[in-house]
C-alpha cells in the first residue's frame, strides 16, 4: 500500500506533468447551524496520462470532488487546477460522463453525438462525419439512425461516451458512468474504456463503488473516509500490466492482493457509514 499526500510532494502549481490538482479543497453546503462539510482538506494530484479512481462508502463525497473539478461547484477553501490553471466556472477541458444518461431521446446517435461540436460552432456537416466516426469507434456503426429508446443500456453509454470524447477535452470525469449496467455489459464497458484511453491516455477521475471495476482500471486506487468532513485516508499504486482485459487481469493473484490491502482501508469507512446511517 502507497500514500501520496499532495502536500508533501509540492503544490501542483510547482510541478510538471499534472492534470489536475486538489489543493486543500473543502467543500460546506448551507451556512450557520445548518451548515454540512462534505469534504475537508482534499489534496490530490493527478498526473498526465493517469487513471485514477476514487472509491469510498456511500456519501463521502466522490461526486462533490467531480463538480469541483469540472467546475460546477465552488470550494469553500482550497483551489482546483487543470493543467496549472485554475478552476473558475464550467471548465470546457473537462469532459464528463454521468451515471444517467443525458442523451436526448428526440435526436438519434448520430445527432446526439454530434451536437456536442455544433454548439461549440462547427459546421453540422463535419460535425455529422466526425460523429459517425466516434461511432464507429465505440462500435455503433450500424446504429447512427437509432433513438435511445431503440439502444440497449451498453449501446445508450456508447453513445455517451463518443459525446463526450469527441470533444476532446483535456480531462475525462467519470461518476459512475456503468453503475446501471449490468455485471457482462459493465465489464464491456471497461474494455472500450480503457482501449479508447490506450489511444491518447487522458488523465482521468473516475467514481465508483465497486473496488474490482476500480482495480481493473486504473493506475491508482484513492480511498475517501467517511462524511462528513470527508479526507483521503489512502492511496494504493496498481502495478498491474497493461494492456488489460477487465475479466482476465481480475484472476491474477496480484489482483487479489490488492483487492484485499484496499478492502482492508475501504471496510473501516463503510461500516463507519453504516453505523451513522443506522445510528449504531
Amino acid at each position: 500500500m502507497a500514500f501520496t499526500n499532495a502536500v508533501a510532494s509540492g503544490r501542483a502549481s510547482s510541478l510538471s506533468g499534472v492534470a489536475v490538482a486538489l489543493e486543500d479543497v473543502s467543500v460546506v453546503f448551507g451556512s450557520g447551524a445548518d451548515s454540512y462539510c462534505a469534504v475537508e482538506t482534499i489534496d490530490l494530484n493527478v498526473r498526465d496520462g493517469e487513471f485514477v479512481a476514487i472509491v469510498g462508502p456511500t456519501g463521502c463525497g466522490k461526486s462533490t470532488l467531480l463538480n469541483v473539478v469540472a467546475g460546477l461547484l465552488a470550494p469553500a477553501r482550497g483551489r482546483a487546477l487543470v493543467r496549472g490553471r485554475q478552476v473558475a466556472g464550467v471548465d470546457a477541458d473537462a469532459g464528463y460522463l454521468f451515471q444517467q444518461d443525458a442523451l436526448m431521446p428526440w435526436k438519434t446517435a448520430l445527432d446526439n453525438v454530434s451536437v456536442a461540436l455544433e454548439v461549440a460552432g462547427v459546421a453540422r456537416a463535419e460535425a455529422r462525419e466526425r460523429a459517425r466516426a466516434w461511432l464507429a469507434r465505440v462500435g455503433l456503426a450500424r446504429f447512427t439512425a437509432r433513438y435511445p429508446h431503440q439502444l440497449s443500456g451498453g449501446q445508450r453509454k456508447r453513445v455517451a461516451l463518443a459525446q463526450v470524447l469527441i470533444r476532446n477535452p483535456a480531462i475525462l470525469l467519470m461518476d459512475e458512468p456503468f453503475g446501471p449496467l449490468d455485471a457482462q455489459t459493465r465489464g464491456l464497458m471497461g474494455d472500450l474504456l480503457l482501449k479508447l484511453w490506450s489511444d491518447d491516455r487522458k488523465a482521468v477521475l473516475f467514481v465508483t463503488h465497486d473496488l474490482e471495476e476500480a482495480i481493473a482500471l486504473s493506475d491508482r486506487v484513492v480511498v475517501m473516509a467517511a462524511g462528513p468532513g470527508s479526507r483521503i485516508v489512502a492511496e494504493h499504486a496498481i502495478d498491474l500490466p497493461r494492456p488489460r482485459e477487465t475479466s482476465e487481469i481480475r484472476l491474477e493473484p496480484r489482483f487479489h492482493a490488492l483487492q484485499r490491502a484496499i478492502w482492508s482501508d475501504l471496510r473501516a469507512e463503510v461500516m463507519k457509514a453504516y453505523g451513522d446511517q443506522f445510528g449504531e
